[in-house]
């Protein structure tokens, strides 16, 4: 099982099966972005899907402003502000907050990003659409620290099947709080 379909067919019915502690990781996500983050610093979320951890009650026990994405449907992704307005589905019918301006990146601090899985070295296995890892070729927007978000379960500890767009991610949040990615030792 080393190709990317197989494994989010793997990792989808795992979630389904296992106890997860959302709330666990939800109080580690938290606890994460008041140690590493202003609280006046934007803290990009996400609308959850599919048995995905649930991290909006955030936006009301942070200090921090916070954005969610909104996606094109053709590949783009965009980060607006959530402070509580009525959201629109998006081009991929994910509610997003389709009335505020695009936030640029050097407005957000720290992105908390789902996965079905993620591997030691940062790669994510997300759902197949791509907005993360083209949001994330871009420079500017790489040089935000981003965090995958999920059960201990799904990290593993061999590689994932890593394509040339694939962006490692700073480091992954579980129930067991903040998880440091493995560096290959310098020779």
């Amino acid at each position: 099982m080393r190709d990317k379909a197989s494994l989010r067919r793997h990792y989808r019915q795992l979630r389904r099966t296992i106890p997860t502690a959302h709330e666990a990781i939800c109080g580690a996500a938290l606890s994460f972005v008041r140690r590493t983050t202003k609280e006046t610093s934007v803290v990009g979320l996400y609308w959850p899907l599919d048995n995905e951890v649930d991290l909006r009650p955030l936006r009301t026990q942070l200090p921090n402003p916070v954005a969610l994405p909104q996606a094109d449907g053709k590949g783009c992704l965009r980060y607006g502000r959530w402070s509580g307005q009525v959201l629109k589905k998006d081009g991929c019918g994910i509610p997003a907050p389709t009335n505020s301006s695009n936030l640029r990146p050097e407005e957000i601090s720290l992105l908390l990003v789902p996965a079905l899985a993620v591997d030691s070295s940062g790669i994510r296995l997300g759902y197949g659409g791509g907005y993360y890892d083209r949001l994330r070729s871009d420079p500017l927007w790489a040089d935000v620290p981003a965090w995958v978000v999920l059960p201990s379960q799904c990290v593993q500890f061999s590689p994932l099947p890593r394509d040339s767009w694939d962006v490692p991610f700073n480091g992954w949040i579980t129930e067991q709080g903040p998880g440091q990615l493995l560096r290959p030792s310098a020779s």
